[in-house]
């Protein structure tokens, strides 16, 4: 492994012709577009440096992902599902009802949300409650549910700076979108009080879906495609604020700038220790029914959480990856091909 070979191109999704993939010599990837870039590295590492064909990766979102995965068992199924979240039970129930009963969940490290504007643009020093009062599409005025009324972020908190609030959310198709939810606006909202005074109005659940309802005025602006997409908006629109993954912001340090939450600075370092309070693990699933049918699929899941490539120094940690402190047990049990809800 230690003279494994990483071209200059490992970044560049691979691409083939739709009759290179009906051959299915191929392993064929989709999901989450903050696997996507690890993904494509280790499918380029993995075809240089083993005798199989490079795998056939794709983006779309972690819920699109599991969908293509979930929709049974075959060579015209998907083998590996990448994803910015844990599945669901409403996916795993599906894949069951499809045929697809043995799962193999991998682990494979972690990563941040963070929150970035145009290089040129003020600090912005947030918290939790900051964003919510920000982006919520209703909150608590005098006692009441009202429409959100801030405009620029020195509404929502007069240290911060009088920009027109304008935040580019990942879509609900994407997994971090759940995450920015869970830990943000949820935390936000139970933060600043409107969690308590919504709750006293109606009930919990009532309350916590209020706290992940998004303006629809252009204040929150949802991106269905991949963090590229924010990139360019940010690009276009110097007020903006886009939410994306660790790793993309930090290859895009020459045209970002990284808001602090809770007074941290994300980076890997503050993503290990979990001193930054929004990060998240990082996945993907193996369908071992395909393990022996598909060409490589079993040596590509154990390759990609190997040290060389998902361990400290790899090529992955040099991308943005936190590698994952129980990589040996991950690696352990990607070679025993360990399905979820084994004993």
């Amino acid at each position: 492994m230690n003279t494994m070979k990483f071209s200059a191109s490992a970044l560049a999704i691979l691409a083939v012709s739709a009759t290179a993939a009906a051959a299915r010599d191929q392993i064929q990837v989709a999901g989450s577009s903050t696997v996507l870039p690890y993904s494509t590295i280790v499918a380029e590492a993995f075809a240089e440096n083993m005798d199989f064909t490079a795998p056939v990766v794709e983006g779309g979102g972690t819920g699109a992902g599991l969908k293509q995965f979930c929709a049974g068992v075959g060579e015209n199924t998907l083998d590996i599902a990448n994803a910015s979240r844990p599945i669901r039970e409403a996916e795993l129930a599906e894949c069951q009802a499809n045929g697809v009963t043995d799962i193999m969940e991998v682990q494979f490290g972690y990563d941040g949300i963070v929150f970035a504007s145009s290089i040129s643009g003020p600090d912005f020093v947030l918290t939790p409650a900051d964003v919510y009062k920000a982006l919520a599409a209703q909150v608590v005025v005098d006692g009441q549910m009202a429409a959100n009324p801030a405009t620029t972020w020195a509404d929502v908190n007069p240290s911060l700076p009088t920009q027109e609030i304008t935040v580019y959310v990942p879509g609900t198709k994407h997994g971090t979108r759940e995450v920015f939810e869970e830990k943000v606006m949820v935390a936000g909202c139970e933060e600043s009080g409107a969690l308590e005074a919504m709750t006293a109005m109606s009930d919990e659940d009532t309350a916590e879906e209020a706290c992940v309802t998004l303006r629809t005025d252009g204040r929150s602006v949802d991106i269905d495609g991949d963090y590229t997409e924010t990139l360019a908006r940010i690009g276009s629109n110097p007020n903006g604020i886009g939410i994306f993954g660790l790793s993309f912001y930090e290859n895009n340090t020459d045209k970002l700038k990284v808001a602090t939450i809770d007074g941290v600075a994300p980076s890997v370092e503050t993503v290990a220790s979990g001193e930054y309070p929004v990060s998240r693990p990082l996945f993907f699933y193996v369908k071992k029914d395909h393990i022996g049918v598909i060409p490589g699929l079993k040596e590509y899941a154990e390759f990609f959480v190997a040290d060389a490539i998902a361990g400290p120094g790899g090529p992955l940690s040099e991308y943005g990856l936190v590698p994952d402190p129980e990589l040996a047990t991950v690696q352990q049990a990607v070679a025993g091909e360990t399905v979820m809800g084994a004993n």
